[in-house]
């Protein structure tokens, strides 16, 4: 299995999305910043904020689209072919309707599952990259999905999602070493 090479967080651009549901991708990789003192600089040539640093000893890119969720497509996929890294060795984080708030799934390969900004990317490098899908729970009608992402999550729920996007962190050394289903195993196992 290969190492994590390259880590997208899917979003929106602009404060008035930063704190919203359709967000969640964009925190774990700004945690990620964070953590190992890495500066995400503006990328015109990738419509993103990009950053590379040392993390747990690997050199690892990191990349935030500033494109809108339904156009990830146009700064992953050049991003990916630029810099010649391969799908298995790209891990996406993202929101994820059909699980909980509190909940957190690292995957690999698959369908787009209807998310939009996974929509725009699977088409052209293709569905085998690592996901880790972070919960925000489901408004339960298909009529009431956009105004639920685009919205903040109450204080509870928060609190939920930040907990998930911790205990990923704390395994992020076990995916950066390409053991990927040890880090599936104790990752799918967080109960919030």
């Amino acid at each position: 299995m290969s190492n994590i090479s390259l880590i997208v967080g899917l979003g929106n651009p602009g404060k008035e999305y930063a704190q919203t549901r359709h967000n969640a991708g964009f925190w774990f990789v700004e945690q990620i910043a964070d953590r190992y003192n890495i500066p995400l600089k503006v990328d015109t040539k990738f419509h993103g904020l990009s950053g590379r640093g040392n993390v747990e000893g690997h050199d690892v890119r990191l990349l935030l689209p500033s494109t809108f969720m339904n156009r990830s497509g146009q700064s992953v996929v050049p991003f990916a072919k630029f810099y010649q890294i391969a799908p298995e060795s790209i891990l996406i984080a993202h929101d994820e309707l059909d699980m909980n708030p509190g909940v957190i799934r690292l995957k690999s390969g698959g369908g787009h599952g209807g998310h939009n900004g996974l929509k725009d990317i699977v088409p052209h490098i293709g569905a085998n990259f690592q996901r880790l899908r972070i919960g925000i729970g489901h408004p339960g009608a298909k009529e009431l999905v956009s105004g639920h992402v685009l919205s903040k999550a109450p204080s509870s729920e928060q609190n939920l999602m930040d907990d998930a996007i911790h205990h990923a962190l704390s395994r992020l050394s076990l995916l950066l070493d390409g053991q990927i289903q040890q880090a599936m195993n104790q990752i799918n196992a967080y109960k919030p």
